[in-house]
């Protein structure tokens, strides 16, 4: 009898690593119930963080460098709480998976003689950063493992948004998944224009023998941020929702530097790494003063020092400036020169209407990564039996406070590899083997602290069908305009209160506020008004598929907003990627991580 499908829910460098390693496992297995078992990959490819990431990926592959040092800079950038033996398996295995894909053929950028160029990225003790198509590396990546999975018969491919995880006992779960059925025809708005209306919902509920998450990050909690419009924290709701364990979500890593106009496009480290200066307002250099390493001291150090400046000149950003990085290439001329090493950044900038050689470019900081997310072991096993995470929703103990530069793609392939093997070779009911979340020699999980987020927030999952759109008296349009703006009030509390700077009287202000919002977006949910039925049938004027699954995004950001600040508001003092202005210094005594549940 064949098993139910492994399911994975998100197709970054994670989700896909999770779908090959699953796929070969099971290719390899001599068990008859394996022989047609497929994998199942749930998500776009152009739409996850992978696809967008510019920085490159680390990995010790070069005869001068060792996976001892990578460890040594990803715990000193970790600020006390990376755990040392995770570490060890990102950096060790890392090396071979990386080499592995240059075995493969994916397209790392090589000089004329055909060796691989190398990188240097902030507070990296080697050159070690390998890119794709200059600043183009997460989408020159995707694209050539995508291809990967194409060629994999065993592994399915499949669009839709997961709104449920139920577990059934033994390690299966079922899946509930919105698909979007495409419609003609458009309907009017109450504005007398046409809204497309090509995008209705349907429901669909499956079975799975494993479930992998790995739907990336969360940065649309926040009003500036380099992430995708898919970064909406649905991994850490659905696993939340499901009961498993989330750590360390006090710490959302801020990109010094996204551009400050147009998107917040991703001004990448590596530009830093050329040689770029920071400038303030009045083109005076100021990173030197701060740390040592300047312009390449950890992120969270040059977010704050970039925040700080702008707080100086009444919130006005701050500068990069290019033009030193023409001294170090007196050969070439900087325009060109940028061109070629930084296409992407090139053309969006001169698309803006500057000319970067020539004039420094205003930058903020900008919500970039999570080193938080849903608590794994070194296998990807979450809290509860047959669900697993990997990539940028899990919180392995990898990253730390704060994550070492180009070290996100690394960990996706690592550990998505890892998770995937793991999905096929555990056994039914197979128990998580978690570290423990003190990072010290020695510690047990016997130490582990682990809270409730109390405050009856679990009842914002609880109750309606999977795709209600909205609250009685609702159409598509009015669902469509309140879903836009509790997201944007979601996004200003937590800029304001949650953002690069905190203190205990924001981040209680920002509860309630948040809490509301997270309400806001279960009635939108649980209402019985304007359903889709299981069957497709279609009601008049029920929201699209968009403007349900908006509704829950925001929920999914507000659920993991709350947790959160109450993580942030539980951890007084100031480490890697969180800032107390109340509690400046670190303590040594909270030199651990913290765990929470529903």
């Amino acid at each position: 009898m064949q098993r139910d499908p492994i399911v994975v829910i998100g197709a970054g460098i994670a989700g896909i690593s999770a779908a090959l390693a699953a796929a070969a496992e099971l290719d390899a297995s001599q068990d008859p119930a394996r022989r047609t078992q497929p994998v199942l990959l749930i998500g776009s490819v152009d739409g996850s963080n992978t696809y967008h990431a510019q920085g490159g990926i680390a990995a010790a592959v070069f005869p001068d460098d060792d996976p001892a040092l990578h460890t040594r800079d990803t715990l000193i950038a970790g600020a006390g709480l990376c755990d040392p033996g995770a570490v060890s398996i990102l950096t060790s295995e890392g090396r071979d998976r990386v080499n592995e894909l240059i075995e493969a053929g994916v397209h790392f950028d090589r000089d004329a003689d055909g060796n691989l160029v190398r990188g240097l990225e902030g507070a990296h003790s080697r050159k070690r950063i390998l890119h794709a198509g200059g600043d183009a590396t997460g989408r020159v990546v995707e694209t050539d493992i995508a291809a990967m999975v194409e060629r994999t018969p065993r592994i399915e491919r499949r669009d839709g948004y997961a709104t449920r995880l139920e577990p059934l006992g033994g390690g299966r779960w079922r899946v509930t998944l919105l698909k979007r059925e495409n419609l003609e025809g458009n309907r009017t708005d109450g504005d007398g224009g046409e809204r497309n209306r090509a995008d209705r919902a349907i429901v669909e509920t499956f079975d799975a023998d494993r479930v992998i998450l790995a739907t990336g990050g969360a940065g649309n909690m926040y009003p500036y941020t380099t992430n995708p419009r898919g970064a909406n924290a649905n991994g850490v709701a659905l696993a939340l929702a499901a009961g498993a364990q989330v750590a360390d979500l006090e710490f959302y890593q801020f990109h010094p530097t996204a551009l400050a106009m147009g998107e917040n496009f991703l001004i990448s480290e590596a530009v830093r790494g050329e040689g770029a200066y920071l400038l303030n307002e009045a083109g005076e250099r100021y990173m030197p003063a701060i740390d040592e390493r300047a312009e390449l001291a950890p992120r969270d150090i040059v977010a704050r020092e970039n925040f700080k400046q702008m707080m100086r000149q009444d919130g006005r950003p701050v500068f990069l400036d290019l033009r030193p990085v023409g001294q170090r290439h007196p050969g070439t001329p900087l325009a060109d020169f940028l061109a070629h090493r930084f296409p992407t950044i090139d053309a969006y900038v001169r698309g803006m209407g500057i000319d970067w050689s020539q004039t420094p470019i205003p930058v903020t900081p900008a919500a970039h990564y999570y080193m938080g997310g849903v608590r794994t072991d070194m296998q990807g096993r979450t809290s509860l039996p047959g669900l697993y995470a990997a990539g940028e929703c899990a919180r392995t103990g990898v990253q730390g406070a704060n994550r070492l530069a180009s070290n996100s793609l690394l960990e996706g392939l690592v550990f998505g590899h890892r998770a995937g093997i793991a999905a096929v070779r555990d056994a039914d009911g197979t128990p998580w083997q978690p570290r423990p979340l003190d990072p010290a020699e020695g510690a047990t999980t016997a130490s582990d602290e682990v809270r409730a987020i109390g405050g009856g927030l679990a009842t914002v999952f609880g109750g309606g069908a999977a795709v209600d759109g909205g609250v009685d008296g609702m159409n598509g349009v009015t669902l469509h305009d309140s879903v836009a703006d509790a997201t944007s009030r979601l996004e200003s509390i937590m800029w304001t209160h949650v953002g690069v700077l905190r203190t205990a009287n924001d981040l209680e202000a920002a509860l309630p506020q948040i809490r509301a919002i997270a309400d806001e977006a279960a009635q939108w949910i649980d209402a019985p008004s304007h359903r889709v039925s299981v069957d497709g049938t279609d009601i008049t004027d029920a929201p699209g598929y968009a403007d349900i699954t908006a509704a829950y995004d925001c929920r999914s950001l507000a659920v993991t907003a709350y947790a959160a600040t109450l993580a942030a508001l539980a951890r007084t003092e100031s480490r890697g990627a969180h800032a107390r202005t109340d509690f400046p210094a670190a303590d040594p005594s909270q030199d651990r991580s913290r765990a929470w549940t529903l």
